[in-house]
């Protein structure tokens, strides 16, 4: 069985770019403090360290939460095997693994589909004896740690090779606005949504965000 639930290699594309999305809004929340007017190089190198410091200690807790959330849903898939094996008799176990279905599922596929699915789970021959997690977990949490890290890069990289605050600002904040774009249209795509729309609108949400982000101390 703990073959059978291991992730798609790395990550689904709603959890990559929503990983990229949370590293690009915290570093956003630090350029943008910057003042354009008297901010000189020192204030500059302090905000990139401490951006990148930020995103480095919130992609450790966010790979983290990765493993621990990998962890947690194995357990309840186990437990819900062994639930079902368990069951006092057949309507019982589908009632079990539609309660585990997401949304209105288990009615859609009716008893038939949970009859197949409950000889299904009771024909599994290798049950691991806990849950576990495997080295392909573990390279899942360091994509989510890289991709939170490597997305301060792109916003920050602009204030290193431009000696110009003002200039460096504008070009930071432009491939942000792109960024945001990107990571828009790919999740309208993945959604069968109008990927334009999707896009733009997750420029004005992820400015919105920013702002909040920074009025309140972030």
């Amino acid at each position: 069985m703990e073959r059978d639930e291991k992730r798609a290699p790395v990550l689904d594309p709603v959890s990559r770019v929503s990983e990229v999305i949370f590293g690009l809004l915290m570093a956003l929340s630090f350029t943008g403090t910057l003042s354009v007017a008297t901010a000189g190089r020192e204030e500059v190198r302090t905000m990139m360290l401490t951006a990148l410091g930020c995103n480095l200690a919130w992609g450790l807790a966010d790979a983290v939460m990765y493993l621990i959330g990998t962890l947690t849903g194995r357990a309840r898939n186990l437990a819900l095997l062994r639930h079902v094996r368990s069951a006092a008799d057949a309507p019982a176990a589908h009632a079990s693994i539609a309660e585990a279905l997401p949304g209105r599922l288990g009615e859609v596929i009716g008893a038939g589909g949970l009859e197949d699915i409950r000889l299904r789970l009771n024909a599994l021959t290798e049950l691991p004896a806990r849950t576990r997690l495997g080295w392909d977990d573990f390279l899942g949490a360091v994509g989510v740690f890289l991709l939170v890290v490597l997305a301060t890069f792109p916003v920050v990289v602009p204030f290193m090779l431009i000696s110009e605050t003002a200039l460096a600002m504008r070009v930071s904040n432009a491939v942000a606005l792109v960024m945001l774009f990107v990571a828009g249209y790919r999740l309208g795509r993945y959604a069968g949504i109008a990927a334009w729309r999707a896009g733009f609108a997750l420029v004005v949400v992820g400015a919105v965000l920013v702002f909040a982000i920074m009025a309140l101390g972030g």
